[in-house]
Formats: structure tokens, C-alpha cells, sequence
């Protein structure tokens, strides 16, 4: 074979190996740009979900006046979407507004953590300090009871619907026994302690009066905090009862005739009528999924060590 004929098989071979070269380049390059495309479109997504896409505005978009809202649901507690610190950030975000006419926390809660709740209370009433001149109003739905109340009591006004559960201005312990179970079954506990009280209402020991003693106690100093922060609040419109602090609740029009709450209204009906600003503004803080599962993750180690002070059936105000 001649030596042109070498150079010319060559020369079509580096041009084929070329040509390959380039195509990979290519495709790599188109594949980079719809993964780039992709993981893109998909952080955005997230982004939403996580919460960071969050309707809240500086004001509304007109740069008229709004009716701030922030909304109080569910079970008051540190590891839940109702804990002080996101009530508070949302409190601090609305009445910071420069277009906020007047505050609305929308309740529908059961109560809860009378820690979580008394931060909460003493922030609204910081805020109503620092800003008189916008109001704030609680609309109550479904529930405003215990220590949904408790938070309730600090608002310039309560409104609520006729069928509203209101009030339970109480403080409870709960808990369980299980030594007549553990005898029937032959089972023996087994527990050892540094400090005489260390097993204070452990569910697993027998009944304990002076520590029953001193847990009712502590459930009436809890609760004289709650009836003075009610009475704080409602001043002189409260008609006081035999029966208003004992937990009971009321429906809303029977609220009304207590002193419990103000007046019958929704959400609209108060920010178009009592407001005179339609429109509504969320101001509510929005947990991601990130935030609740560290949450979960945390309190799953928390549970992990039960011997180091967690105790059987928190103080809960519900």
C-alpha cells in the first residue's frame, strides 16, 4: 500500500474521531443544560413548598391600606406551626407594616402550652404599646378555648360566631397508671432515682399523695395566672360567674353576654365594616417542610432520653 494512500486513511480517520469528539462534546453540553434546567425548575418548586415564595408583602401592592392576618390554628405548642415564635415574628411583621390598618389573629385552637401562650400574650400587648393606633382584633371560628383564650384575652376586641366554643379557663395534668396492669401481668418496675421527687407521677409507681399535693399547686398558681391575665384583658366588660373560670366553655353568643367576647363577626364582615380595609394581607409565617422535620428529628432525640427530666402529662391549658 502507498504511502498517499496511508496518509489519506489517515486523514478520513482523524476527521471520523474528530467528528465523534465533538458530537460527545455536544450531547455533554445539551445534557448540562437540561440538568441545569431541570434541577432549576425543581428548586423552584421547593422553594414554594418550603414556604420561601411567601405571599407576605411590604404592604400591598396599590400601597393602600390593609387588613393585616395571621392565623392561629391547632394545638398551641413549641414543635407545632402555633408556637410563640412564629406568632410573634408574624405579630412584629404586621404591625412593622406601613400599610397595616389593623391586626386580625384569626383563632381556631384548642389550647395548648401556657408558656407558649403567655409569650404571645405579652407580645400583643408590647405591640398595642408601641402601636396604638392600630388595633387588634381576634376573630374567633370554630374554637378559641384555654389557652387559645389565654392569647384571645389580649386583643383590643373578640369577635366571634354564634356557634363558636369559647372559653375553658383552666389548667390540666393528664396522665395515666398502669400498676394494677403490671401486677396482674407479673411485671416489676425497676426504677432508680437521685433525688427523692425524681419519679414525680411516674406512671408506673403507685399513687404518690404529696406529689399529687404539690402537682395541684402548681395547677392553681397556673391558673390564677390565666384568670388575672383574663381579667387583664377584659377589664370591665367581664360578668363574672361562679362557673367563668372553673374550664367550662360557652358558645359565642353566650360568650357575648359574659364579657368573653365583643361582638358577632367573621373575618370579612370585620375587616370590611369594623376595619374599613378589605383587603386582607397574610402576614401568617409559614413553616417548610425542612423546619417540621427538624422539628420531628429533634423532638425524636429529645424522646430518645426519657430519664432526663421529661415527665409524665405536661401542664397544658385545654
Amino acid at each position: 500500500m502507498s504511502e498517499d494512500t496511508n496518509n489519506w486513511e489517515r486523514g478520513v480517520l482523524e476527521k471520523l474521531a474528530m467528528s465523534a469528539i465533538q458530537e460527545q462534546r455536544s450531547a455533554r453540553r445539551w445534557s448540562i443544560f437540561f440538568k441545569v434546567l431541570t434541577f432549576s425548575y425543581l428548586f423552584f418548586l421547593l422553594a414554594l413548598f418550603m414556604g420561601w415564595a411567601s405571599d407576605k408583602a411590604d404592604g400591598s401592592l396599590s400601597g393602600d391600606k390593609h387588613t393585616a392576618l395571621i392565623d392561629l390554628t391547632g394545638v398551641i405548642s413549641a414543635d407545632t406551626s402555633a408556637n410563640a415564635d412564629n406568632l410573634i415574628g408574624s405579630l412584629q411583621d404586621a404591625f412593622k407594616d406601613k400599610n397595616t390598618a389593623a391586626v386580625i389573629l384569626r383563632c381556631n385552637s384548642p389550647g395548648g402550652s401556657p408558656v407558649q401562650a403567655g409569650l404571645v400574650n405579652d407580645e400583643m400587648r408590647r405591640q398595642r404599646a408601641l402601636h396604638p393606633e392600630i388595633p387588634l382584633y381576634v376573630v374567633v371560628e370554630d374554637m378559641c378555648a384555654s389557652g387559645g383564650y389565654f392569647i384571645a384575652a389580649a386583643a383590643d376586641k373578640i369577635y366571634v360566631n354564634r356557634a363558636s366554643i369559647v372559653g375553658s379557663i383552666g389548667v390540666l395534668m393528664e396522665g395515666f397508671g398502669f400498676t394494677g396492669t403490671m401486677q396482674k401481668l407479673g411485671v416489676e418496675r425497676r426504677l432508680m432515682t437521685a433525688g427523692d421527687n425524681k419519679d414525680f407521677m411516674d406512671p408506673f409507681s403507685p399513687r404518690n399523695a404529696k406529689h399529687e399535693e404539690f402537682a395541684k399547686g402548681l395547677l392553681a398558681d397556673i391558673h390564677q395566672q390565666f384568670i388575672a391575665v383574663v381579667k387583664q384583658g377584659r377589664g370591665k366588660r367581664l360578668k363574672e360567674t361562679p362557673e367563668m373560670f372553673s374550664g367550662l366553655f360557652w358558645t359565642g353568643d353566650q360568650a357575648i353576654k359574659m364579657g368573653l367576647a365583643d361582638d358577632l363577626g367573621s373575618l370579612d364582615s370585620v375587616a370590611r365594616d369594623v376595619v374599613k380595609a378589605e383587603n386582607i394581607v397574610d402576614f401568617t409565617t409559614r413553616e417548610g417542610f425542612a423546619d417540621r422535620l427538624a422539628k420531628k428529628l429533634g423532638a425524636g432525640v429529645a424522646s430518645a432520653f426519657p430519664g432526663f427530666g421529661a415527665q409524665q402529662g405536661g401542664v397544658v391549658l385545654r
